[in-house]
């Protein structure tokens, strides 16, 4: 991903250029990482364009700065409106989202308090997270050497940038080591997540994935697989898992925001299955995607659209499909 250098960000209200959004080299949350984010998307459907669970990330991210002790000057509505405000303003039919709430520039010291709370929201177009094809032939991951934090140490249930220190050790070791992915396990050797998505594992039918006490996100997309398979008839157990589950199951596929749902097709160079994207995380992705596209009723209220007279076709109005990911 890389950024086209032009655009509006939303900064503590107002608009800014995008090479005038700047921050202070003294700024706490550059030596400390004190900051929460969300990554959300927008998609271009045939109805229009739409944010997927927006309010949802919204609040995942206001219980981020919760557990943090950051007191956003806005509160979740307006910071929620800012967001569709600023797609609106770089005139965006399909883009990822991106709200920051930081410590900014007042003193240095582990103390966060001194420092003011601000806030941004960057918008920009971002193609497949794992490549083109990901989402139909699958990716090749390995099991990371790096595990996710032990409990009691950093919380994970909070979105923040200091989590991702340990994210970005995964994601290199796999990427030098020749695999699209890392695997974490949690410190007591169990499955957890992805460098920066959940993780789903199929078995004789049935769907796993791990728990939150696991060390992971509690994933906005990784709720939404779990109903979409529940509403399509799949049973989905949420425990803690072992390694070796990857070795025999039948199908695995990681889910988040920036991957959607893309399918694992091996692990530390085992095949997972035969090998190629299984028929449930077929069904599940398609039934993903439909939504999004119009094909499927928005039966959980997840689409926000952003401008106005938007949805222009009710559901089921025959619209012709189009390439709703971006």
């Amino acid at each position: 991903m890389a950024f086209s250098g032009t655009g509006t960000i939303w900064m503590n209200g107002s608009m800014v250029e995008w090479a005038d959004a700047k921050i202070h080299i003294a700024s706490h949350v550059i030596h400390y990482g004190s900051a929460v984010f969300e990554g959300a998307r927008c998609y271009d459907t045939p109805r229009g364009s739409a944010c997927f669970r927006l309010d949802t990330h919204m609040k995942r991210l206001f219980d981020s700065a919760r557990i943090y002790r950051m007191d956003p000057q806005l509160d979740q509505a307006t910071l929620t409106d800012a967001v569709l405000d600023t797609i609106r303003a770089n005139k965006q039919k399909a883009c990822y989202i991106r709200p920051i709430i930081y410590r900014g520039y007042n003193a240095l010291g582990v103390n966060p308090f001194p420092c003011p709370v601000d806030a941004a929201i960057l918008t920009w177009e971002w193609g497949a997270y794992l490549g083109k094809d990901a989402l139909e032939n699958g990716v090749d991951v390995r099991i990371s050497s790096w595990s996710r934090s032990a409990p009691n140490t950093f919380p994970t249930l909070a979105k923040t940038s200091a989590n991702y220190a340990n994210s970005q050790l995964i994601k290199m070791e796999a990427i030098t080591e020749g695999y699209s992915e890392g695997i974490a396990l949690d410190t007591f050797g169990y499955l957890s997540e992805g460098s920066g998505q959940n993780l789903f594992v199929v078995r004789e039918g049935c769907i796993y994935t791990p728990p939150l006490t696991a060390s992971i996100l509690p994933g906005i997309t990784r709720n939404s697989v779990i109903t979409i398979a529940r509403d399509l008839g799949y049973k989905v157990r949420e425990e803690m898992l072992p390694r070796e589950l990857l070795y025999i199951c039948d199908e695995a596929f990681f889910a988040g925001t920036a991957v959607e749902i893309t399918p694992i097709r091996s692990v530390d160079k085992i095949k997972v299955g035969p090998g190629t994207r299984g028929p449930i995380t077929a069904e599940i992705q398609q039934q993903f995607f439909d939504i999004i596209n119009g094909e499927a009723p928005d039966r959980h209220n997840w689409l926000t659209f952003v401008y106005p007279g938007e949805p222009l076709q009710a559901v089921g109005a025959g619209s012709p499909k189009t390439g709703a990911r971006v």
